[in-house]
């Protein structure tokens, strides 16, 4: 190892941003001297939104470090339940829909952008209202507007949903909000929403909810089996819920 290089260790949970040579418990990389310690990593292709801890010699030091040659540098995923400045809520990208629409069942603040309005506004939105950016893309979490933000690490949307409470560990209030818009369900009589049901769903249900902001109508139809799994399961696994409602 020549003087403008360092050693770099990566977390193995980063492993999936970098390049085969760095996928080590210590690799190699070259320091320039006047670049830091967090450009290092984005340039090797991790996102700062999916790094933890940084030390140098074994002492913690900030994303502004300047690495110099032959210093051992580790590089730690973040850690979990992550915390956050304020309230988690989300804002989610154009290729997380089924996502976003799991997390508005458990009650979670999750806002969504279709058709997609391109990442410079998603990342404004997420600076404008303090929402953590969901995404799978790498370049959208790197803008510097990003209040903060979250790699979403698979492709599978029940995969995803428990990284997300896994990692935020956001409050559960199933059936509280709109799945189609985020906004709050309110109850609503059957008359209020009759303009929205077959025959046969007047016919046989009484209990209803209604979105105050969509208008949207709510009640057990026939996939709610299914979406009651959903509940369950991320009830069971991620704490108790507030009171809630079954639409």
């Amino acid at each position: 190892m020549d003087s403008t290089e360092f050693w770099l260790s990566l977390a193995p949970e980063l492993y999936v941003f970098v390049a085969p040579a760095h996928r080590a418990e210590r690799s190699a990389v070259r320091a320039d001297g006047a670049s830091t310690l967090g450009h290092v990593v984005q340039s090797l292709g991790v996102p700062l939104t999916e790094v933890g801890a940084l030390t140098v010699d074994g002492r913690q030091v900030p994303a502004a470090h300047i690495p110099t040659g032959g210093e051992e540098i580790s590089v730690r995923s973040v850690a979990r339940p992550q915390q956050l400045s304020g309230p988690p809520r989300f804002l989610l990208d154009i290729h997380l829909g089924t996502l976003a629409r799991r997390l508005r069942l458990l009650g979670v603040d999750a806002a969504y952008e279709n058709p997609d309005i391109g990442d410079a506004a998603l990342a404004a939105r997420s600076a404008g209202e303090q929402r953590v950016m969901l995404s799978r893309d790498r370049g959208l979490l790197r803008r510097r507007e990003v209040w903060a933000g979250a790699y979403v690490y698979s492709h599978r949307p029940e995969e995803q949903l428990r990284d997300v409470l896994s990692r935020f560990a956001p409050p559960l209030a199933p059936w509280t909000r709109c799945t189609a818009c985020n906004g709050m369900l309110r109850d609503a009589t059957k008359a209020s929403v009759h303009e929205q049901l077959r025959i046969g769903t007047q016919r046989t249900h009484d209990t209803f909810a209604q979105c105050a902001d969509c208008g949207q109508a709510y009640w057990q139809g026939a996939h709610h089996e299914r979406l009651a799994a959903i509940v369950d399961e991320a009830v069971r696994e991620f704490g108790t819920p507030s009171p809630t409602r079954a639409p």
